[in-house]
C-alpha cells in the first residue's frame, strides 16, 4: 500500500490540526477562545461546580504535598502581595473581612473569641 493509502489516526490528525493552528494563530487569539470558554462554562454551571471542582482540587494538592509546601507558598503569595501592595490596601481589605464577619457573625461568636483569646494571653503570660 503507497503511503497516500495509509490513513491517519485520530490521535495523529489532531496532532496535526492542533500544530496548524498553533502555527497560524497568536496568543491573543489563545486568550479569545479561553475567555469564550470560561464564559459558556461560567453560563452552563453555576457557583457550585466552581466550588467543587475547587474543593476536589484542593484535596489531591493536599493529599499529594506535605505541610510545608503549604508553609512554603504561603510564604511566598504572602511576600509577593507584601511587595505589590501598600498600608491602604491591607487597611482597606481588613476592613472588608471585618464587615462580612459582621454580617455572618452574632454578638455570641464575639464574645466566645474574645474568650479564647484572654485565655490564651493569660496562658502566655503565665496566669491561671
Amino acid at each position: 500500500m503507497a503511503d497516500k493509502d495509509k490513513k491517519m489516526t485520530v490521535e495523529e490528525a489532531g496532532r496535526k490540526g492542533g500544530e496548524a493552528t498553533a502555527n497560524s494563530h497568536d496568543k491573543e487569539f489563545y486568550q479569545e477562545i479561553g475567555k469564550k470558554g470560561g464564559e459558556t462554562t461560567a453560563e452552563k454551571h453555576g457557583k457550585e461546580f466552581y466550588q467543587d471542582i475547587g474543593k476536589k482540587g484542593g484535596e489531591a494538592t493536599a493529599d499529594s504535598h506535605g505541610k510545608e509546601f503549604y508553609q512554603e507558598i504561603g510564604k511566598k503569595g504572602g511576600e509577593s502581595t507584601a511587595e505589590n501592595h501598600d498600608k491602604e490596601f491591607y487597611q482597606e481589605i481588613g476592613k472588608k473581612g471585618g464587615e462580612a464577619t459582621a454580617d455572618s457573625h452574632d454578638k455570641e461568636f464575639y464574645q466566645e473569641i474574645g474568650e479564647k483569646g484572654g485565655n490564651a494571653r493569660a496562658k502566655n503570660n503565665g496566669e491561671d
